[in-house]
């Protein structure tokens, strides 16, 4: 469906907005004196693909990235979520269980920060997925959830079966989870897709240098969203 001149309007401002930000400028290239975008790593397995493309006349290989499988589970209101839940969504995504004594709460503290700050932008989803599922049911999310006073729209809090959990951490996401006796391991990190549900950023939660860093990155994905629209024909 081709944009509105209007709708391109409006998002070629939200864009221009974007730039602006003083922390964003690290991402701007300057070759021959013009600023040039630089795009996120694309990160996970990859392989040469057998199509290929043309840029200034030079025949490249198209490559096959990494592609996050699809989830099942359910939101702290009891309603069953999968990408399909959150379309054309960049996605800011963190492991977590309720009973966490420590690194949950300053990984969870820094995706409120992260989700107030983005509150009113609609390309961003925040999605948090406990490892304990078992325990933590849509109910025990809920209550855990109402202590940030983030919307469900904007911040989701994910449980659903073990293994299907576990799975999209390893095999999906790429990082650890998993029970070892009555403690859990999982990694700190906040990963980002893309809309595509590519891996574009790893992100330390616990690190306020790193968490800045996905601020701007995030800044950085949402241009390369926009940067997608198709201009409509004259």
């Amino acid at each position: 469906m081709k944009s509105s001149p209007l709708g391109l309007i409006k998002k070629i401002l939200i864009l221009v907005l974007i730039l602006a930000v003083p922390g964003f400028l690290y991402y701007l290239l300057t070759a021959k004196g013009k600023n040039r975008y630089k795009p996120l790593p694309i990160y996970g397995p990859k392989m040469v693909a057998k199509t290929s493309h043309k840029f200034h006349g030079k025949v490249i290989p198209d490559t096959i990235y990494h592609i996050a499988d699809d989830f099942n589970l359910v939101n702290q209101d009891g309603k069953n979520v999968s990408f399909e839940s959150y379309p054309n969504k960049i996605i800011i995504a963190s492991f977590f269980f309720t009973n966490c004594p420590t690194v949950c709460n300053d990984v969870n503290r820094n995706m409120d920060s992260l989700a107030h700050a983005y509150v009113n932008n609609k390309l961003i989803q925040f999605i948090s997925i406990t490892v304990d599922p078992q325990r933590d049911s849509a109910a025990a999310l809920k209550k855990y959830a109402a202590k940030f006073g983030v919307s469900t729209a904007k911040w989701s809090f994910l449980t659903g079966d073990t293994s299907a959990i576990y799975n999209f951490a390893r095999k999906s996401l790429l990082v650890n989870a998993l029970k070892a006796g009555d403690d859990f391991i999982y990694s700190d990190k906040i990963i980002m897709l893309d809309a595509g549900h590519r891996i574009r950023g790893y992100y330390s939660g616990t690190s306020n240098t790193d968490v800045s860093r996905l601020s701007d990155e995030i800044r950085v994905q949402i241009t390369e969203e926009l940067r997608k629209v198709e201009t409509p024909e004259m």
